[in-house]
């Protein structure tokens, strides 16, 4: 049984390596990365004027299933038109970040909205991002500790997404996905594990029972309806 989970564990390691090699390849782009606002990223969408789909995931927790996710993605991908619409995500290259490459083989305008602690803890931005818009954060998005308000990214996040898509997701992303759906949004949502591996180990690092549901945060939101 450890034999397997092993390989298992090896083989999506080399997936991601994998992933992350293709996008470098894929994609020559000098990105624009600059500290912004909230009013700074609504201008810059304003005068693109396109819609505005955002990809919400897990990053760092990965994806149990990385092929699946980035198929049901090219799915969605395939039903837009690149020509006016723009792809967002959360900027970094891990997990749901691996759209960016997909996005950008189809001509998509792609654009990235993060905290600051991704910057301050050193964490990698995708290569096939144009446009990386970090927001001054003590956190790392989600509702405020103690309400149901947004955190600076989490809210630029929300207000200037037309469309959000959800593909599994942690905690952050099912705040952002609540809130949008509380606010009138268009919010879809596509259910996934997360990584089991990584999820088995950060729960042992923790020193808690080890996880029995990978499903996510998100899925919480969505479990028995036909979203």
């Amino acid at each position: 049984m450890s034999h397997n989970f092993s390989l298992r564990g090896f083989a999506l390691g080399l997936f991601s390596v994998w992933l992350v090699s293709l996008s470098a390849a894929a994609c020559d782009i000098s990105a624009s990365v600059k500290v912004a606002t909230n009013d700074d990223i609504k201008r810059f969408f304003a005068a693109e004027n396109k819609a505005v789909v955002t990809f919400i995931g897990y990053s760092g927790a990965g994806y149990e299933d990385g092929a699946a996710m980035l198929q049901e993605a090219e799915g969605i991908l395939d039903g837009l038109d690149a020509s006016s619409t723009i792809v967002n995500i959360g900027a970094t290259a891990e997990g749901i970040g691996a759209v960016y490459e997909l996005a950008k083989g189809r001509g998509f305008t792609t654009t990235g909205i993060v905290s600051t602690q991704a910057r301050e803890y050193g964490a990698e931005l995708s290569p096939c991002v144009d446009h990386v818009f970090y927001v001054e954060d003590a956190s790392w998005g989600g509702f405020m500790k103690g309400s149901d308000r947004l955190s600076p990214t989490s809210a630029a996040m929300v207000e200037n997404s037309d469309v959000l898509i959800g593909i599994g997701g942690g905690e952050v992303g099912r705040d952002e996905l609540m809130a949008a759906r509380r606010s009138g949004k268009d919010v879809r949502f596509i259910p996934a594990d997360m990584n089991h591996q990584r999820a088995r180990e950060k729960a042992s690092r923790k020193e808690l029972p080890e996880p029995t549901d990978f499903a996510g945060a998100a899925s919480e939101l969505f479990r028995g309806r036909a979203d």
